[in-house]
């Protein structure tokens, strides 16, 4: 059973009582907070469709990536405290407005609350939507619950994960994680454009570190060699949080570092899934977190 009590909810098992007030590496409390609901028009076409993705933004995170794009949420904490009755309820107001899945993104650390808000199962796919640094164990629990997995894969570069994101573990922990999620969804599947049941990769291209992307796309072209699984490579990198006056990452990444994945991609055979234009590089697709819907 999912507690607060001794928290190990994430794979860094901080174990400290939350319900007591004590915080762990998420530095959040033992009570589900959130910063928007409502539909998304800007995931993947699978996800997003013809009438927005439900997306619900979870407060805090259990990385701590420098170069993150929502930093009030995800450092700071912005955000309303829900329970598990209010969730449902927005949830389900979602759905009445026509989205076409709830979205629910980095739920991880607050999964207890979360989980009795799925309860009973919802008449639309639910996504989870998270960075990729994930807990097997923590994931056998929503068997049954998610239908479409939308993590991250960040890193093939520990050393960069470590530095970056306070996670020298994540390629490991990462491919872990992804495994089991491709194991509960099976191979994708795409009813009338929308992704009802799969699991789909985003990776993003940081400026400056063409090898790690190119050891994200060779992990993914090896691990599902036989398709099934969608990948997202994203160009959508504009420099925002605490590396956003640092070298390499004070800047975009350029159309050549793009391109060079995208060749590793189509000489190791992944072709299925999505690549990004470059107009997606600004800060116009971070959306505001001023508790819109809660």
């Amino acid at each position: 059973m999912l507690s607060y009590e001794r928290c190990t909810l994430c794979p860094r098992r901080c174990g400290v009582n939350r319900t007591a007030g004590e915080r762990g590496f998420c530095g959040m409390p033992a009570q589900v907070h959130a910063a928007r609901a409502a539909a998304h028009y800007w995931e993947e076409p699978v996800i997003s469709g013809n009438f927005g993705s439900g997306t619900v933004f979870i407060s805090g995170c259990t990385l701590r990536c420098g170069f993150c794009q929502n930093t009030v949420i995800s450092r700071d904490g912005f955000g309303k405290p829900l329970d598990s009755a209010r969730l449902r309820e927005i949830f389900e107001t979602l759905i009445d407005e026509g989205v076409q899945n709830i979205n629910l993104v980095t739920p991880t650390h607050f999964l207890p609350d979360i989980l009795p808000a799925l309860h009973p199962k919802l008449p639309v796919p639910v996504v989870y939507n998270c960075g990729g640094y994930e807990s097997v164990e923590t994931l056998r629990a929503l068997e049954g619950l998610v239908d479409v997995y939308l993590p991250d894969f960040k890193y093939a570069d520990a050393a960069l994960a470590g530095a970056l994101s306070g996670a020298p573990d994540y390629p490991d922990i990462a491919a872990a994680a992804v495994a089991e999620m491709v194991r509960q969804t099976g191979p994708c599947v795409i009813e009338d454009g929308e992704l009802v049941r799969g699991t789909l990769v985003r990776h993003l291209v940081l400026p400056g570190h063409v090898d790690n992307s190119l050891g994200v796309v060779e992990w993914f072209a090896g691990a599902f060699p036989d398709g099934g699984v969608l990948f997202s490579l994203m160009a959508q990198y504009v420099p925002m949080g605490s590396l956003a006056h640092t070298p390499p990452f004070d800047r975009r990444i350029t159309e050549a570092e793009y391109a060079a994945v995208r060749s590793w991609m189509e000489l190791l055979g992944v072709r299925d899934g999505y690549v990004q234009d470059f107009e997606a590089a600004t800060r116009d697709y971070v959306p505001p977190f001023d508790l819109t819907g809660l």
